[in-house]
């Protein structure tokens, strides 16, 4: 049996998205975050695709 060395763990990504964007919203209040979803929401061009 192969063994196929991992050049990205997904899981791994997502962890620390995930832990930085928490830790980045804990410092803000509700009306922050509202306004920071809604910045970023006009930022972000990349589009899922099907």
């Amino acid at each position: 049996m192969k063994t196929i060395e991992k050049q990205f763990d997904a899981v791994q990504f997502m962890r620390q998205q995930r832990d930085k964007m928490s830790e980045k919203l804990s410092k803000m209040t509700k009306a922050e975050i509202i306004e920071y979803f809604k910045r970023r929401k006009g930022e972000t061009t990349v589009k899922p695709c099907a």
